[in-house]
């Protein structure tokens, strides 16, 4: 079985992160980590023009968050610390000055699709449909809900939130606005990827990210946000509700 890593392959300006873990891409606390300071690194570098963030393994992007580190949070600091996992890579991808491209090729849950929301152009294969998991588990989706709401809108965002239990299909999430393109096979997608990066890579760096900040302006408060989420559901992952519903999962 394959060991979790997080890497990171700079070619002709363009830096590829993948991510991986043997738990269909289910990423606990060290790996969230190592993400968020792979991204920040790629962005404080010279020699990146723009990054490409994508996942090893076939049909799973990010199945989200580590569940065998959920199960095992019994106070609330942890709960918090947890948590602040996805709100780390989602602020890092945020205030990174280069663009991130989304390279989607399987099905995307919780965190993840929280990852793929704050990427700055996202491109996916069919088999990426997209669910909101964590009413299920009697918490919510609170720190990737104002990534998630960015590019899917209030509406989108409630939908999926409230509708647990359903994955919604590629050609949904890209009519929301998720992913710019769909494609059939992984092979296209990487073609599209790639052929894409190299594209920016002709760009004013300059004007890129004068472009990137103007994207994501009124989101400034999200370092101080997204903290504030983590600590809501460090405190409902600790509720009799949630702590029952987990038990099934061990």
């Amino acid at each position: 079985m394959t060991a979790p890593y997080v890497k990171q392959d700079i070619q002709n300006g363009i830096a590829t992160i993948e991510f991986f873990h043997p738990a269909h891409n289910s990423l606990p606390g060290d790996i969230l980590a190592k993400l968020a300071s792979t991204i920040t690194e790629a962005g404080e570098n010279d020699a990146v023009k723009v990054i490409v963030l994508k996942s090893g393994g076939d049909r799973t992007f990010c199945a989200g968050a580590s569940f065998k580190e959920l199960i095992n949070i019994n106070d609330a600091e942890t709960g918090k610390v947890f948590f602040s996992g996805f709100a780390n890579v989602i602020n890092a991808m945020r205030k990174c000055p280069k663009f991130i491209i989304g390279r989607v090729q399987g099905k995307t849950v919780g965190g993840g699709v929280g990852v793929a929301s704050a990427t700055d152009y996202c491109m996916a294969s069919k088999f990426a449909s997209i669910k909101l998991s964590e009413l299920n588990v009697g918490i919510g989706p609170f720190v990737v809900g104002p990534a998630v709401e960015r590019k899917l809108g209030l509406t989108g965002m409630s939908q999926i939130a409230i509708d647990a239990n359903s994955f919604y299909d590629a050609e949904w999430a890209k009519s929301k606005g998720l992913y710019t393109q769909v494609y059939d096979s992984t092979e296209e997608l990487d073609e599209a990827v790639q052929a894409f990066a190299e594209n920016l890579c002709n760009y004013n760096p300059e004007a890129m990210k004068e472009m990137k900040k103007i994207f994501w302006e009124g989101t400034e408060h999200w370092d101080t946000l997204l903290a504030e989420r983590a600590i809501i559901s460090g405190r409902l992952v600790l509720s009799d509700f949630t702590k029952e519903t987990l038990k099934r999962f061990k």
